[in-house]
Formats: C-alpha cells, structure tokens, sequence
C-alpha cells in the first residue's frame, strides 16, 4: 500500500529489478499512481495500480481480492500507507487523531487480516508493517502519529506468533528518510522531490528484501536511515522483590533504583519463531 512516491516507491523500483510483479494501492492522485505503473512496467514484470482507501475494511478485501484474482497470489505485503496531521494534544481534534490511526494502525489490520487466508493457503508469506522511529521515542506534536506508528510493534510481534508456524513471517520497518511525512513537521527543512543522498529513502530499501527471503526473521523491529541498519527491543533493569504486602512508602525507598537503567537486559526475545 502507498507506493507511488517516497519509501513505497523506491521498495516498488526494488522489487521489480529483483523480477517480482508488483500491484500497489493509491488514494488520491491517480495520474501519479498511473506514471509509476507505466514507468516500472514491461514485458517481463506486471505493474499494476489499485485505487483503494487502506483505513477502509471492505476497500482493502476488495484490494485483495482482485490483486489475487490477477496475479493468482500475493507472496509480499508491504504495509506503507501513512498520513500525518499534527498538531500539540491540547490543540488536537479527536476527527484529527482517529484519522491518523485509522490510515496509519487499522490499514494494517484491514490488509493483513484480508490477505491472511491467502497466505495461509500457500503456507508462506512474509508482511513488513512499515513504522517509524516517532513510535519508538515520541515527538512533541505528533501524539496521533506517534500512537499510530508504536500501536505496529504490539500488532506485529502477536500476528508473528500466530503465524510463525505457517512459514508466514511478519516484521517491522522504521525507517528514517526525507520523504513527504517528513517534510509536514515544523520547523523540519527537505524537499521530499529531491532528498539528500544520504537521508535518501532508497538506502532503506534494502532491509524490505532481507525482511523476505527465505531465510528472514519474524517479529523482529528492523531500523534503517543513512545506510545504517539496526534491530531494537525491549529491555529491563533487575527485578525488585518488595513482597505481597509492600506499601507505597517502601516502593518509594527502591525510586532511584526502579528507575535506574544501568544494569538492563533484554526482557523478551524479539524473534517469534524462537519462542
């Protein structure tokens, strides 16, 4: 979903120079979508465009559907449809924050429980829901993005386990580039058209190959900007053992350990096939 400009293109033009076929959705500008298909179309390889809202459940059926009916079957879905529409909390309007979640966190719900059966039935399948490093660490003014963005790793880490047994792997991509998002952030300055060579959305492309090869992992948040690459998860510091009956005064006394960093480790293993 969301492949006609940006990350979404540059994981198309990837695609295709690897031999794959490629259907991708579009809403809005159909005459960009339509230069894309064109542009990346020949006689070997099948481009083709969908208009279809992804925070839509019955649009994105349908987008399945006829994707499977014409190309007989989907081996890759790439989760890339995002929008933002910021603004501080006090400031934000609830159509505002639902919107952003409903294009951003329910479009990924909607294509991945669509193409499950599908996927299912060939007992392979590799899906890449498309984050952000705003879901990891926050960013004044996008509460509805940021929200949106971490809702993906939850998400994503359940339907790996659910599926990992099926030879179906589902992970997660943050990428950093200069792309349309990025430029609607105040006071942030690139030019999305003509991206810096080293913030350019290609140098994340790659990671998207590795997430589905026949070897790639499954539950796992993949980050990549820069040409740098690097895995995140969770981690926690050592456990306090204030027994059944602790009172607020007692927790009060451990504060500054509770909070103390120093000593983490990993809390749950990232990869679901391993569990």
């Amino acid at each position: 979903t969301g492949a006609s400009r940006g990350i979404g293109k540059g994981i198309l033009e990837l695609f295709v120079e690897n031999g794959a076929n490629v259907a991708f959705s579009y809403i809005g500008d159909s005459k960009e979508a339509k230069s894309v298909e064109s542009d990346f179309s020949n006689h070997k390889q099948k481009v083709v465009s969908y208009m279809s809202d992804a925070s839509s459940f019955e649009q994105s059926q349908k987008l399945i559907d006829d994707v499977v009916n014409d190309f007989g079957s989907i081996d890759v879905l790439v989760n890339n449809a995002g929008i933002t529409i910021d603004n501080l909390l006090l400031r934000m309007s609830e159509e505002d924050f639902k919107r952003v979640i409903d294009v951003n966190l329910k479009s990924v719900f909607n294509t991945t429980k669509a193409i499950l059966r599908t996927m299912l039935k060939q007992r392979s399948g590799s899906i890449i829901n498309m984050s952000s490093v705003v879901g990891v660490k926050g960013n004044a003014g996008q509460s509805n993005y940021s929200a949106s963005k971490a809702g993906l790793f939850g998400f994503t880490k359940t339907v790996a386990r659910e599926v990992a047994s099926k030879n179906i792997t589902v992970n997660v991509l943050a990428p950093a580039a200069e792309t349309r998002l990025i430029a609607t952030i105040p006071g942030v300055d690139v030019n999305p058209d003509d991206p810096s060579e080293e913030r350019h959305p290609q140098l994340v492309t790659p990671s998207v190959l590795l997430m589905c090869d026949e070897d790639a992992p499954t539950g796992r948040v993949i980050h990549a900007g820069n040409g740098e690459f690097y895995s995140s998860a969770i981690f926690s510091n050592t456990h306090i053992n204030l027994g059944k009956d602790v009172t607020y005064e007692e927790l009060l006394e451990h504060k500054e350990r509770l909070l103390d960093m120093s000593s983490s480790c990993l809390l749950y293993t990232s990869d679901a096939a391993d569990e």
